[in-house]
């Protein structure tokens, strides 16, 4: 047996009703599509959403929510991010480029040091935002946290 001699079972495949040949083809004259309006003619399409001249679910669901246009989103890194760093690289200070350089943020973000996890040595921080616990774990090990813009 061959690719070529491959077929579909007989029975499986049906030849496509082409509409609009005539009028002996049995499709022709309006094609199936009815007379006039506006879905006989070519290039026609409903509204997104369009339910029929019911009132659609987007116009039926209230609005609900904002979106406040001034905040701002921090990428947040755990003390125990930072201490493995520490343990994998043995550096005693990080900043943004640190940060960056070992894949825990991207250059566009701003980073935000969170407080989970605990910090066992001294590292001195540089960084955009801080929560008050992680403030609190770095300084108990002698470290400092610094606020950059």
């Amino acid at each position: 047996m061959n690719l070529s001699e491959l077929k579909p079972k007989k029975g499986s495949v049906k030849t496509n009703y082409r509409r609009g040949r005539g009028q002996g083809s049995g499709g022709g004259g309006t094609a199936t599509r009815g007379h006039k309006g506006a879905q006989s003619r070519s290039g026609h399409s409903k509204k997104v959403g369009f339910e029929g001249g019911q009132m659609p679910l987007q116009r039926r669901v209230p609005k609900f929510g904002f979106k406040n246009i001034n905040r701002v989103n921090h990428h947040g890194i755990n003390l125990d991010s930072i201490q493995q760093l520490l343990d994998s690289t043995k550096i005693t200070e990080i900043n943004f480029d640190v940060l960056i350089e070992n894949g825990l943020a991207h250059k566009d973000d701003l980073v935000k040091i969170m407080g989970r996890g605990e910090l066992k040595s001294k590292v001195d921080i540089k960084i955009h935002a801080f929560t008050a616990s992680a403030k609190k774990a770095v300084e108990e090990k002698g470290g400092t946290i610094t606020k950059i813009n």
